[in-house]
């Protein structure tokens, strides 16, 4: 059976491609998800991907995670500094996370420095544009291989 990955965003990331270009870069959402689906299935993964704007979808999506073992590529987005709810729903479900951003969160606002979803997830990516989502699959690909360290190698390695 193939492993499951989810890439779930949160709130604005639907505005990508127009939303501060110089800082979130000109991609869309859907340039994401493309490229994560496409990296999904040279790594051998079911990917699907889910954003909201709304903070009880996103606790949903993180319990779902949990119970069904599917990775989770996290964008939690403004959401990272204010929720805890979502930190919550994975601490309780157990789900594993990858958080990303796609700015340097450390490097801008003061408010942004703290992430409340950072001390639950397996890991975080911050600061390296889209590539970061890519990353955080290739990281999820190893970590929920049963033996833990011998990564899922892609066609192109």
């Amino acid at each position: 059976m193939k492993k499951r990955i989810l890439i779930l965003n949160g709130p604005n990331l639907n505005m990508l491609g127009t939303r501060e270009p110089s800082v979130y870069g000109a991609m869309t959402l859907a340039d994401i998800d493309a490229e994560c689906t496409k990296l999904g299935s040279e790594l051998g993964l079911v990917v699907a991907s889910f954003q909201s704007n709304h903070e009880g979808e996103l606790v949903e999506k993180l319990q779902e995670a949990g119970r069904e073992k599917i990775g989770v590529v996290f964008n939690p987005g403004a959401y990272s500094h204010t929720s805890i709810a979502l930190r919550d729903a994975i601490a309780s479900s157990k789900a594993m996370v990858v958080e990303v951003h796609i700015s340097n969160i450390h490097a801008r606002e003061p408010f942004r420095h703290h992430s409340y979803i950072s001390a639950v997830a397996k890991g975080v990516i911050c600061g390296l544009g889209t590539q970061g989502y890519l990353l955080a699959m290739r990281a999820l690909a190893v970590h929920m291989n049963p033996d833990g360290e011998k990564p899922i190698e892609d066609n192109n390695g």
